[in-house]
């Protein structure tokens, strides 16, 4: 991958007084956007992204249902996953072979160095069929062909991303292989959503309070981190700890990180949103090609965020409905309380 402008940064830049509907904007999204917006306007798109027809769905889990049918119609074919610990193939597409004018700039954090002394590095690039306005991914260590499968840089990266960031609609998110993942190289997404997730302030019960995990009682339920930063290694440690278990287990699973609530048993009503949320969800594998015309159940379906790819189910989908499709892909209780059980162990 070729060389590009480098964002630097210190745990100085993490930004740690949010709120909600809060318009300010740090040094990390000026340059988000303002090259995200470049692109755009250069036509370095698949199709041009306007602002998206929103509604929001009756019912308690307020779910945001978003109309974006060229995505559908014009994203690169989806390569074919056959397991969540696929190895990498350089035949296939991987972000190495993207066109240079899709690179946005290159994260780096002032001193992160390996132990043989090389930078740590992380590429930020357009998503060239974009679900939001600013969807980016980050791809760490580009250049080592890391499969779909998280590593602890992946996860600093996409957490220390969300910090840097003064927008509380910034979020970060993460397909296993299994999962509904279209691309078999290391890479999380990252997208404005300017719209409130219940998922921000749901209620969680403690499992091992001292790794920062939980249990979100919402549903569809999974694994809650929480962390304020600025020392991240207690966290990332953790969440790589859970989906290496997963990924040893051929357990598919998605990752959403946004800013939010500290855990308690009750909602939190608090607009404050100085701590970031890392949700993990085990869930059903689903193998093969992606069948793109299908409502896909990935890290947005999850957090609440729901892109569709036609008119007629955006304008028809219920809270039911959308909670009936979510419950086919997650991972059966018992399953899940087995999982939880062996976590608790490690």
């Amino acid at each position: 991958m070729v060389d590009c402008t480098v964002f630097t940064y210190t745990n100085e830049d993490f930004i740690s007084d949010v709120c909600c509907g809060q318009q300010t904007r740090s040094r990390f999204d000026m340059a988000l956007r303002c090259g995200w917006t470049e692109k755009r306007n250069a036509g370095l798109f698949r199709y041009h992204l306007d602002e998206l027809e929103t509604r929001i769905l009756p019912g308690p889990c307020a779910y945001i249902a978003q109309l974006n049918i060229m995505r559908g119609v014009e994203r690169r074919k989806p390569q074919e996953i056959l397991s969540v610990r696929q190895n990498f193939d350089p035949q296939q597409f991987n972000f190495n072979k993207i066109k240079p004018k899709e690179l946005l700039f290159e994260l780096q954090k002032d001193a992160r160095r390996h132990q043989n002394g090389s930078k740590r590095t992380c590429k930020v690039i357009i998503n060239v069929s974009p679900l939001e306005f600013g969807h980016c991914l980050l791809v760490p260590e580009p250049d080592r062909c890391h499969p779909q499968v998280l590593t602890p840089l992946a996860v600093q990266m996409g957490i220390e991303s969300v910090l840097l960031s003064a927008d509380p609609g910034f979020r970060v998110g993460f397909n296993s292989l299994g999962g509904f993942a279209s691309v078999n190289h290391l890479h999380l997404h990252g997208y404005y959503l300017n719209h409130q997730l219940r998922i921000e302030t749901s209620p969680a019960d403690p499992i091992l309070p001292k790794k920062n995990l939980y249990h979100l009682l919402d549903f569809p339920g999974g694994f809650l981190f929480y962390t304020q930063g600025p020392n991240l290694d207690l966290t990332v440690n953790a969440v790589c700890s859970l989906t290496d278990i997963m990924v040893d287990r051929n357990i598919a699973h998605n990752l959403f990180i946004t800013r939010g609530c500290p855990p308690r048993r009750e909602r939190d009503p608090s607009v404050s949103r100085n701590g970031v949320r890392v949700i993990v969800w085990p869930r059903l594998s689903c193998f093969g090609a992606k069948e793109e015309s299908a409502f896909n159940v990935a890290l947005c379906e999850l957090a609440g965020h729901l892109p569709f790819k036609n008119r007629e189910d955006y304008e028809t989908v219920t809270e039911d409905g959308v909670q009936e499709i979510i419950r086919k892909y997650l991972l059966p209780q018992e399953e899940f309380r087995e999982l939880q059980k062996h976590v608790m162990k490690c």
